[in-house]
């Protein structure tokens, strides 16, 4: 596995990793990898000849009050599991190269972003954005695979990659859960043992409420109660529990068509996001 810092040589490996016609797989990520980003990689082995992941912890999505000094980096380790993944090249930029002096563009894709983390994070998806765009455009990948996990992310790299007629299919992969169903997130690591075993009211909370909207409860009211689960698991505060259009995400009151379910909350000192399909009644 090729492990490239640089803008000029990852121009130059590309072009050897493409020779003869081979396509190309790029997973995005912010390092600190768990199963579920090698779930990604191993997907992308099925489905292009060659797979690029890349490891960039991005300034740009990051608020003035959240954690990107204490955002987990183990470089070593995770160049380790990307090798026995069968990886062909780790693009690992710093932030000089990723963003050189003078750099003032920025990514903004309207609507999509306005709920939700846009919501409670003001700016973040203009630095997902423009971070990937630039990924795109680095690589210039086939297909680049994301996890459903990061649901609202995955939609609005979705509508960038189509508004900007970008020649990259965009392909969401299904959450990566632990034993108890909690989601794999590199941010698990920032439990307490007493914050981790409480963690799995997330997914519990979320997968009644699913199940009662699917079986035709009024949505307000599993919501509420789903918040009501998690405050008495101990989390808060709660930014959201919200049924979404699957597409738009734009909130629904009836499970007409296809949605989603999500939430993000703390617990401690740990933001945790998650997210369930509901298909339409």
């Amino acid at each position: 596995m090729q492990i490239v810092r640089a803008l000029d040589q990852l121009r130059r490996s590309m072009a050897d990793l493409r020779r003869g016609g081979k396509t190309v797989a790029l997973v995005p990520t912010m390092g600190a990898l768990h199963h579920g980003h090698l779930t990604l990689v191993e997907e992308a082995r099925r489905r292009a000849d060659r797979v690029i992941v890349s490891i960039f912890v991005n300034p740009t999505q990051f608020g003035p009050n959240e954690d990107l000094a204490a955002y987990p980096r183990r470089a070593e380790a995770d160049a380790a599991l990307l090798r026995a993944a069968g990886c062909d090249l780790l693009w690992s930029p710093d932030v000089a190269e990723m963003y050189p002096h003078g750099f003032r563009t920025s990514v903004t894709v309207a609507g999509i972003t306005a709920m939700l983390e846009g919501a409670a994070r003001p700016g973040h998806f203009d630095g997902v954005a423009t971070v990937v765009g630039k990924l795109f455009g680095q690589v210039r990948p086939d297909v680049a695979l994301f996890g459903e996990k990061d649901y609202q992310q995955l939609r609005v790299v979705t509508r960038m990659a189509a508004d900007l007629d970008l020649a990259v299919e965009v392909i969401g992969i299904a959450t990566v859960r632990d034993a108890d169903g909690l989601a794999l997130s590199s941010r698990n690591a920032y439990l307490s043992p007493a914050e981790r075993a409480a963690a799995a009211a997330l997914p519990a909370a979320l997968r009644t409420a699913a199940e009662g909207i699917a079986a035709g409860a009024p949505v307000a009211k599993m919501l509420a109660e789903a918040q009501a689960r998690l405050e008495q698991a101990g989390f808060g505060p709660i930014d959201y529990v919200a049924l979404c259009d699957a597409a738009t995400l734009e909130p629904v009151e009836t499970a007409d068509r296809d949605c989603r379910l999500l939430v993000a909350a703390r617990i401690g000192g740990t933001r945790l996001i998650d997210n369930l399909a509901v298909p339409a009644r």
